[in-house]
């Protein structure tokens, strides 16, 4: 097992750019220029999810984002055959440069509103995983802090997972630990850790500190949402300033 120390990374999502260019239908304001600023403010990666819906990402924004991002892009999806067939498309022609994470998805949610149940589907996740890998594509999964979960993503085959924050960042008591122990048990079945939903400036700081095992956040929302106040350049490096401290 790796215990050497992990620098900490942002994944900063640009989905809620897209959700005021989608209000109007606009060709404004463009996630991939947000997606510049944000690598020029120093996020190790940009992140976005393409929904069956199509409610914020569009198809022909990937193409973009893949040819513009110079870190990192991570897509999420759903592992629909649609999906699946969209980001092989797009993501092959660099071939173990970007990552897609695979996570659950309903049209009726506002937003993902859970983990995926990898223990119930692991036949359907790992079909996916296996064709992703064979395009070169890295592949992590978004779960609950839940260690059956845990485990069994380690037996899909990735090397990475990613933990739902939702109930961490909506308060419920005792979510803190539940992702440290989550957090640990990855790191024991060599798998690294990211965390991401609802996490903003106020409630970053206790998880940066409680959980040391968590070596990348992926932060959309409320990036976004500051940026409106103080720009996105500043938004991030906000964000880099408690993660990195």
């Amino acid at each position: 097992m790796n215990t050497q120390p992990h620098p900490k990374r942002l994944g900063t999502n640009i989905d809620h750019v897209a959700t005021v260019r989608q209000a109007r239908q606009a060709l404004y304001p463009d996630p991939v220029a947000a997606a510049i600023v944000a690598e020029l403010a120093g996020s190790d990666q940009i992140t976005c999810h393409i929904r069956g819906d199509r409610r914020h990402i569009q198809d022909h924004d990937l193409p973009r984002l893949r040819d513009s991002v110079q870190t990192q892009l991570n897509i999420e999806i759903a592992a629909t055959e649609e999906m699946l067939s969209i980001v092989i498309e797009v993501l092959h022609v660099h071939p173990g440069r970007h990552r897609v994470t695979l996570v659950p998805e309903r049209p009726e949610e506002i937003t993902t509103e859970g983990g995926l149940d990898v223990v119930k589907h692991q036949t359907l996740l790992k079909e996916a995983v296996l064709r992703l890998q064979e395009a070169k594509i890295a592949v992590s999964l978004f779960v609950d802090p839940d260690l059956e979960q845990i485990e069994a993503c380690q037996m899909e085959g990735v090397d990475m997972i990613e933990i739902n924050t939702a109930s961490y960042a909506e308060g419920v008591k005792g979510e803190l630990s539940r992702i440290r122990l989550a957090a640990q048990k990855a790191q024991k079945l060599n798998l690294e850790v990211a965390a991401g939903h609802g996490l903003t400036h106020h409630n970053l700081p206790s998880l940066v500190l409680g959980v040391p095992e968590i070596i990348e956040y992926n932060i959309g929302h409320s990036i976004v949402g500051r940026a409106l106040f103080v720009g996105m350049d500043q938004a991030v490096r906000d964000i880099l300033t408690i993660i990195n401290s």
